[in-house]
Formats: C-alpha cells, sequence, structure tokens
C-alpha cells in the first residue's frame, strides 16, 4: 500500500473517530518516510483535537524544523502552546514566524497575527 493510499485511511479513521487507529497507520507511515509532511500535520492534529499538547507540541515543532516560514505550520504550534496555557511562547512563535516568513507568500497568515497581537496587547 502506497503512502498516499496509507494517508487516506489514516485520515477516514480519524473523521470516524477511530483516533489510535489512525494514529497507528500514520506512525506505519512515519516509519518509512520520518519527513512526511502530511501524515506528521495529521498526527499533530489528533493529538491536538484530543488535548494532548505536549504530543501536538512535539510533531508540529518536527514540522516547523523543515518548513520554518510555513504559516500553517505557526498556527498549528501557536495554537498549541496557546491552549496549554503557555501564553509566552506562544507569542514568541509568533515573534519567530514574522522573523522569518515569506511576506508575499505568507501576507494572510501575518495579517492574522498581527491583528492577533493587537487584540493581545489590548486585553493587558
Amino acid at each position: 500500500m502506497s503512502s498516499e493510499e496509507k494517508l487516506k485511511n489514516a485520515k477516514a479513521f480519524l473523521e470516524a473517530g477511530k483516533v489510535e487507529d489512525g494514529r497507528k497507520v500514520l506512525f506505519d507511515v512515519l516509519k518509512d518516510d520520518p519527513k512526511n509532511v502530511a501524515a506528521l500535520l495529521m498526527l499533530g492534529g489528533a493529538y491536538f483535537y484530543e488535548e494532548m499538547f505536549a504530543e501536538a507540541e512535539m510533531v508540529y515543532e518536527q514540522l516547523i524544523l523543515l518548513e520554518p516560514g510555513s504559516g500553517i505550520l505557526s498556527v498549528a504550534l501557536f495554537n498549541t502552546l496557546w491552549k496549554h496555557g503557555r501564553h509566552d511562547e506562544a507569542v514568541e512563535e509568533v515573534r519567530r514566524f514574522v522573523a522569518v516568513a515569506d511576506k508575499v507568500k505568507e501576507q494572510e497568515t501575518l495579517k492574522k497575527y498581527a491583528e492577533l497581537m493587537e487584540n493581545i496587547k489590548n486585553q493587558e
């Protein structure tokens, strides 16, 4: 079975609420291809939605090492840290992303982060 087929199976398991089965399939994909971005994203999302924030953080940090300027990955790590109550670290992730992001390609993420930072500042 190809990685693509395994990812489809994992997605079906996750969507059906069979999270453990979905994670097993994702681990199988990652065993053969540890840098498979789609598998890592799905795994991080599964951990996040189960409120397993430490595990989600580890996965998202791996992804950011692979793609440091990716807005979707930065937002995933930010949300994980924020939900875990680690607000200062979440804000640091915004700063890290802003420093490395392609300002044209990631314009939408940068705009959302600017609004978010303004809201945080106004709440202080």
